[in-house]
């Protein structure tokens, strides 16, 4: 199979947006309720078939009820009835928007969704580039019948292939070479919660880096939605999550005169609303974000997606149906109501920007767009099949399709001073096109 193509480097696009919507307007942060119980009690351990009464109102008082949360008036679609998470929402990626949300501030388990919040904190650190290798140590702690990409110990791996592993695959294997390479998990559970903080995510506390099972480790469609749109700041975090297929370097091996050769396999990426399945289409419109399935947590996930000149974000936990793909197929019905709803809804709250969101800053991302560190925040096209960079028919098995880049983040105002969007919107966010 041949090597696929680059992702093609873009450059940061600066749109107008209306002056009025540039006051920075924070909602007061309130603390979430703490799990039940003990403190080292997990929720997730004994579910709760109920949510609580009482929840975290960030974004929003109407947030914090139980419930769903919407505000349908004439010309409004009806939410679909066939939706059976635990807890989801709605929101516009851009603005900020909650358009509907039903237990937005569950504190739930979050499973590998959590992962996104593993990537915000440490892509900016390490340069794709960068090479490691594998020690036992590395690999050490991983949790019996975790996903694993199939790393190995003494191989060298680039920091490029180890976050291709942690999207694609949601190697936990991955996880915690990086998490080695970041002082240990310990320090990089520290620092996640110190970022989940930092962006107002109260709903969670992070106990494993890697979203396996733990006690106390809770989140929230909420808080897993701020982590997505934080994430979709950085140009490589957008180009890893929304990669349909990649070569991932294999075992190195006697070569048939003796010498070593090691050869790479294909992986794929598991988001099924990117990728299709059977019993699933690819859907239209999807450019990322990141699933999760464990036995507290049930399935999770988080999508995002254009239609129309409009990006949502979607987040569904634990839907109770059985079905295979469920999680994906109630992600996809939120999505279909979400377009239609979009501009005619009157939004329930709002997804707060980070605490240290100023006049002329956002948080988590360069001037480029890029994490990393090296200014090379675009190898996520290296040996991989990104649907960023795919023409059409260039994709995995024929599933890639061109994609634009869509700007609006900032706003230029007389006398060159850059404000942020009150709501703190997307930067040039990779959207997807209708397939031909």
């Amino acid at each position: 199979m041949p090597a696929p193509k680059k992702t093609t480097r873009r450059s940061l696009l600066v749109t107008s947006a209306v002056l009025s919507s540039l006051a920075l307007a924070s909602p007061a942060a309130v603390a979430a309720p703490k799990p039940s119980g003990s403190p080292s009690a997990s929720p997730s351990a004994s579910p709760s078939v109920t949510p609580p009464a009482s929840m975290s109102t960030v974004g929003g008082a109407r947030l914090g009820r139980p419930g769903t949360q919407v505000s349908l008036a004439s010309g409004v679609p009806v939410l679909p009835k066939d939706v059976s998470a635990r807890s989801w929402i709605v929101a516009d990626a851009e603005t900020g928007d909650v358009l509907a949300a039903h237990n937005a501030h569950w504190r739930l388990a979050p499973a590998s969704t959590l992962k996104m919040l593993f990537a915000d904190t440490l892509l900016p650190k390490f340069p794709g580039t960068e090479k490691h290798k594998v020690v036992p140590s590395d690999l050490a702690g991983i949790g019996a019948g975790s996903s694993m990409v199939g790393i190995k110990e003494d191989e060298t791996y680039t920091v490029h292939d180890l976050w291709l592993g942690v999207f694609l695959r949601s190697g936990n294997d991955a996880v915690h070479v990086l998490s080695a390479m970041n002082k240990g998990v310990e320090n990089t559970v520290k620092e996640m919660n110190e970022h989940a903080e930092e962006l107002q995510a109260l709903d969670t506390h992070v106990v494993s880096p890697d979203g396996y099972d733990a006690e106390g480790q809770v989140s929230s469609a909420y808080d897993l939605t701020l982590f997505a749109r934080s994430g979709l700041q950085k140009k490589d975090f957008r180009e890893y999550c929304s990669t349909v297929s990649a070569k991932f370097p294999g075992e190195t091996k006697k070569g048939k005169k003796g010498k070593p050769v090691r050869e790479s396999f294909e992986i794929q990426n598991t988001n099924r609303l990117l990728a299709g399945d059977a019993d699933l289409p690819v859907y239209q419109g999807i450019a990322g974000v990141k699933n999760g399935n464990t036995t507290n947590a049930g399935a999770t996930f988080t999508g995002v997606a254009e239609r129309d000149g409009k990006v949502l974000l979607v987040t569904v936990m634990n839907p109770e149906k059985p079905e295979h793909n469920e999680v994906y197929k109630e992600t996809a019905r939120l999505f279909d109501w979400g377009f239609k709803a979009a501009g005619k809804v009157q939004p329930v709250g709002e997804l707060v920007p980070p605490k240290s969101a100023q006049a002329g800053d956002r948080p988590g991302a360069n001037p480029s767009g890029e994490a990393g560190g090296s200014g090379d925040g675009g190898t996520a096209g290296t040996g991989s099949k990104p649907v960023a960079s795919a023409s059409a028919g260039e994709g995995s098995s024929g599933a890639g399709t061109a994609l634009g880049i869509a700007g609006g983040a900032l706003v230029l105002l007389a006398g060159g001073a850059f404000l942020v969007n009150r709501r703190w919107p997307l930067p040039d966010l990779v959207r997807r096109r209708t397939r031909p």
